[in-house]
């Protein structure tokens, strides 16, 4: 077992300290080889109550906290983040899968949340509103919420917690951590790195378990006052049907993510952005490209392109080859998704021009592996058209008007991120007006970035990741209006 998952398998972070949880054991696998790297707890409805109890508890000296000191909090925690890297993007590989390289590159970025959101905490501003007579003022103050209950995925899982845990920081909230079963590991080493960084007891807490017990009991707790999810939109939904008492909600669910090349797009840039989007983390991540609508006069170029560039990407395991392009899928489960996903096109008319199964060799008999697949000539009928894969899977269409490459984009009732290749500045205003995303990147793919808001539309969730609008999720307005005599004796 490996030294980090060794020290912290079966453990929970309740209250500032390690507890070996009382709860059923879950195996913990590396989806690359099939071997168990440990096991965590399930945590039980006392060690539920107690971290939020623990929360609660801090909450009433965090939130009162100067904002510099909380900054200050921060920037420790990225430092400690920092220095701690290579073995954190270790432990990720080992659980989820992603290539070392990456996995580094992920951790590197919560670090940059931490100080993000560091320089944010100073600057919660409220203002003065004038009122119909001047001997009284309206002050509008931010106030922060209370005890955050987030629940987090494992397809980027120090990023996606990341988001949510700096983010509430930083407004004065505290936290209830619960990874997903299958990236523990990665969680509870964030929370190691909150020990180092001095973050007072009770701010940061981590429990382990399935989602639907450990997960709803957050949902469910009168002492949580918001949850932050990311996951599937079904599980939001659920989410949102299923809480007893009014919580705020951040839900960043689902994706059903375009890509539409036009006949003026730089051929090379739409190719190379496509496999890195549609591909990277072998397709698990909600913002990847699931269909691309390419204008039909360069759709055979385009796709005998695509196909080679995806043909020529290195699939490995990402301990062994740490520059490898694409490593193991997490789980059996959506490695059996893209096959299904697969099956469906072909069997609707599809041609299969990439890719279509796992990569040869002993090296991959054991792992959830399958090679960058493309299939074209697709239509929406087919479920790679018109539902999420979250997986290394891409379908190919033509199009013969901007207006149709739009009709056919928005039919969806995803909105989370579409993208763009044109050089023509006509056809980029034309479409990034009427494609109904909250992300859409033109020439680029990479729709989210840290300093500016995060979210998405229709069934791709509600409230804002990223940016000044990612702290703001986690602060409540207070209008004090107040009234004012003359001073006596003036």
């Amino acid at each position: 077992m490996p030294a980090l998952i060794h020290d912290l398998a079966e453990k929970l972070f309740i209250d500032g300290d390690w507890r070996r949880g009382e709860g059923e054991r879950i195996p913990v696998e590396n989806p690359a080889t099939g071997e168990v790297l440990g096991h965590i707890a399930a945590a039980t409805p006392a060690e539920i109550d107690a971290a939020v109890a623990a929360a609660r508890k801090a909450f009433r000296i965090w939130s009162r906290l100067a904002p510099a000191e909380r900054a200050k909090a921060l920037r420790r925690l990225g430092d400690a983040i920092t220095t701690e890297a290579d073995a954190m993007a270790r432990t990720m590989t080992q659980e989820q899968g992603k290539p070392l390289n990456e996995a580094r590159g992920e951790i590197l970025k919560l670090a940059e949340a931490c100080h993000f959101y560091a320089e944010e905490a100073v600057r919660i501003h409220g203002e003065i509103v004038p009122n119909t007579t001047t001997d009284i003022d309206s002050l509008v103050v931010r106030e922060p919420i209370g005890v955050v209950g987030a629940i987090t995925p494992w397809n980027y899982p120090a990023e996606l917690i990341g988001w949510k845990l700096c983010g509430a920081l930083a407004a004065g909230c505290t936290i209830v951590i619960k990874p997903a079963e299958l990236t523990p590991f990665t969680a509870l080493a964030i929370a190691r790195m909150a020990e180092k960084a001095k973050i007072p007891a009770g701010v940061v807490n981590v429990l382990t378990g399935p989602g639907a017990k450990v997960g709803q009991a957050l949902v469910e707790h009168p002492g949580v006052d918001k949850i932050a999810f990311t996951g599937s939109s079904a599980v939001g939904l659920r989410i949102q049907q299923s809480c007893p008492t009014i919580k705020r909600l951040s839900l960043e669910l689902g994706g059903n993510c375009p890509l539409i090349v036009t006949a003026s797009a730089d051929l090379d840039a739409a190719v190379k952005g496509a496999v890195r989007r549609s591909f990277r983390n072998m397709g698990q991540i909600c913002i990847a490209i699931n269909r691309i609508y390419v204008a039909r006069p360069i759709a055979a170029e385009f796709v005998k392109r695509l196909c080679e560039a995806a043909d020529k990407l290195v699939i490995a395991n990402g301990i062994d080859k740490p520059d490898a392009d694409v490593g193991a899928m997490a789980s059996a489960e959506p490695l059996a998704k893209t096959k299904e996903h697969l099956a469906d096109a072909l069997a609707k008319g599809a041609k299969l021009v990439a890719g279509g199964g796992a990569p040869r060799g002993e090296a991959f008999a054991r792992g959830h592996f399958f090679r960058p697949t493309v299939v074209s000539d697709c239509t929406h009928a087919m479920k790679v058209m018109t539902e999420e894969t979250f997986g290394p899977l891409v379908g190919v269409m033509a199009f013969d008007g901007l207006d149709e490459a739009i009709e056919l984009a928005n039919d969806t009732p995803y909105g989370l991120a579409s993208y763009v290749y044109a050089k023509d500045m006509d056809e980029i205003r034309y479409l990034s007006g009427r494609l109904d995303y909250g992300n859409v990147a033109v020439n680029n793919v990479d729709a989210g970035i840290m300093n500016a808001p995060y979210g998405g539309r229709k069934q791709s969730g509600v409230g804002y990741e990223h940016g000044r609008e990612g702290m703001l999720e986690y602060l409540n307005f207070k209008h004090v209006r107040i009234r004012y005599d003359e001073p006596k004796g003036r």
